[in-house]
């Protein structure tokens, strides 16, 4: 498996290895050795498994607090998304800023998205299926949302605000601006 940093490092690209006979294929989506070597934070609690039905569903962008802050690593079974992490984390150097990755069960890539980052995706095919895993439990205590289409984010949506497949709950979450919790980054 291989790992990439993105234009914000913390956040990663990993690449599993695949191998493929008549039968079909075999591969390792995670391995503690590779995360260790990576420097990749890897204590995964939850595994989740979304279906998005149509092409332009959009979900997010979603955070948790402390103490149930998440890093998350996202991969694609079925289908693709566009993946998009906004760094939350005040006093970094890239505060404000996002990264986006297309990842699909085609490419077989998976993002590392480390705690501090509001994530979201936009589904690029019907019938799209992510798995994730979460490094601490749900706590609807703690959950936070930021605004998918804030003007202020920058983020190039593959879809309109007016064909995006998006829940009710997201399309009232607060611009950057209006947050009020968000994390804090000491140097």
């Amino acid at each position: 498996m291989r790992a990439v940093a993105t234009a914000i490092p913390d956040v990663k690209v990993l690449v599993p290895d695949r191998h493929a006979d008549d039968r079909g294929f075999f591969s390792e989506t995670w391995n503690r050795r590779t995360f260790d070597e990576a420097g990749i934070p890897h204590e995964f609690v939850q595994d989740n498994h979304s279906l998005s039905v149509a092409t332009g569903t959009l979900r997010g962008l979603h955070f948790q607090l402390p103490p149930h802050a998440q890093h998350k690593l996202i991969r694609v079974v079925h289908g693709a998304i566009l993946d998009v992490a906004v760094d939350l984390r005040r006093g970094s150097p890239t505060f404000a800023r996002h990264v986006s990755v297309e990842i699909s069960a085609e490419a077989w890539n998976q993002v590392f998205v480390p705690v501090g980052f509001a994530h979201g995706y936009c589904t690029l095919a019907p019938n799209t299926e992510i798995i994730y895993k979460v490094s601490d439990r749900y706590a609807p205590d703690c959950e936070r949302g930021l605004l998918w289409n804030d003007p202020a984010l920058g983020i190039d949506w593959p879809v309109s605000a007016g064909d995006a497949v998006i829940s009710d709950r997201d399309r009232q979450l607060p611009p950057l601006a209006e947050l009020t919790d968000i994390f804090e980054v000491r140097t």
